[in-house]
């Protein structure tokens, strides 16, 4: 924040976390600066085309039909993962769940300036006293008691104007990240699906495989049904082998390192070591609960739930060739087109996986493949990871910046957005007419 200057005089805010504020400044609960109220809806009362906004406890926003406020407002989460961290700004009609808070009807505050305030600093003091890492719900007198640091309205209309302007341009920079996320993992998809499906050599004679999933395959390439490539392991688990689990992105891996690695618990449910099932390192697992391609590569030996099917290559396979293309959008749609996991209450089965057929490739030309995406895929993998980590700052920067402003650490009173261009005004004005 080393560009933007300090007030004059500052004085203790008596409230700890807060620490200096300047001198002009007040301190105010939230219970003294507005009301706070609860709504009435259910998550189930969502609507996908309603005709007005329907906040939920988290960021995504929901539509509806019903009306239960007509103001502006701050929305807030007032439990589940969203606590602190989801907040919405409103003016107009809307709904809300019972569990959101609304706070309306502000005086000696603006409500946008309350907005500001809470979404980058609530969460400080949400944490105060709780030993988890997250907070679970959030106490309305907890709530109420919140202290703001309260410059004059001339001040916050000010700081709103800064922030508004200087916000946007940083979420600018996170969209446009996000949507370099986007083009590379497509990117990253169209690359896979390519080389598993049609090879590595642009010049080779091609021919209609008769399977719509493959499409044209190169002419030398044979096809085989599943069932023939893998056998479903129907041996059951020792007593003592450990449990494992699928992830998405690491595989099957044993329960502990999954809780480690994403942060998730597994329900653990008792059951009879009868209907545990054995995996050995390079089985396949069908995963029949995945939606999102259901079939994962197991390094360890362990023992998975019935919820699950080992699968063992055969001598011909070459593991990593179809691990990448059991990952590969026209194999994963292919899969889930042999069931309705939604409509049916299904899920995936060895008979579903052995109604797909698959390429027949000799296993140096699929270890060609494979050590082709092994070098690629990281590349491409190491952009996306690179744009993430920019998001992090981007994100990281413009909740310090709020945070400064709101609680006058930085004096923006005399800020002035800068001057367009010409150019700049007729780029903005055809944006805004052909929008």
């Amino acid at each position: 924040m080393g560009k933007y200057k300090a007030y004059e005089e500052y004085k203790d805010s008596g409230v700890e976390w807060l620490g200096q504020i300047p001198t002009q400044w007040l301190i105010k609960k939230l219970k003294f600066i507005c009301k706070v109220k609860t709504g009435s809806r259910d998550t189930e009362n969502a609507i996908d085309d309603g005709q007005y906004p329907f906040f939920v406890r988290s960021q995504n926003v929901e539509r509806i039909d019903s009306v239960g406020e007509d103001c502006e407002a701050v929305l807030t989460a007032g439990d589940g993962v969203g606590v602190g961290k989801v907040f919405h700004y409103y003016i107009g009609k809307f709904d809300y769940h019972q569990r959101v808070y609304m706070l309306n009807n502000f005086t000696l505050v603006l409500g946008k300036f309350v907005y500001y305030y809470l979404s980058s600093n609530f969460y400080k003091v949400a944490l105060e006293g709780n030993a988890k890492s997250t907070v679970d719900s959030l106490r309305l007198p907890q709530f109420l008691n919140f202290e703001l640091s309260l410059p004059n309205a001339v001040t916050q209309k000010k700081i709103i104007e800064f922030l508004d302007y200087e916000t946007a341009k940083i979420d600018e920079l996170i969209e446009k990240q996000q949507n370099l996320i986007k083009l590379l993992k497509e990117k990253r998809q169209a690359v896979i699906s390519h080389a598993v499906t049609k090879g590595l050599d642009p010049d080779a004679p091609m021919k209609d495989s008769g399977v719509e999933w493959l499409g044209e395959v190169p002419k030398h390439w044979g096809l085989i049904n599943s069932k023939w490539l893998f056998a479903e392991r129907k041996l059951r688990a020792n007593i003592g082998e450990e449990m494992l689990t699928a992830s998405q992105k690491h595989g099957i891996i044993p329960q502990k390192k999954f809780m480690e690695l994403e942060g998730q618990k597994v329900v653990r449910v008792q059951v009879g070591h009868d209907i545990l099932k054995l995996v050995e390192p390079n089985d396949f697992v069908i995963s029949m609960r995945s939606f999102q391609g259901g079939i994962e590569f197991s390094a360890v030996r362990g023992a998975v739930s019935s919820a699950y099917v080992p699968l063992v290559p055969a001598s011909s396979v070459y593991v990593d060739y179809f691990k990448y293309l059991f990952k590969s959008g026209p194999y994963i749609q292919a899969l889930q087109s042999t069931t309705n996991l939604v409509r049916d209450g299904q899920a995936l089965r060895f008979a579903n996986f052995s109604q797909i057929d698959l390429p027949v490739i000799d296993t140096e030309e699929q270890k060609n493949i494979a050590n082709y995406l092994l070098n690629e895929i990281p590349k491409i993998n190491s952009l996306i990871d690179k744009a993430a980590s920019l998001i992090e700052l981007f994100k990281e920067r413009r909740e310090a910046l709020i945070s400064a402003a709101v609680t006058g650490k930085i004096d923006v009173c005399d800020w002035q957005p800068p001057k367009q261009t010409t150019a700049q005004k007729i780029t903005r004005t055809t944006e805004e007419v052909t929008a």
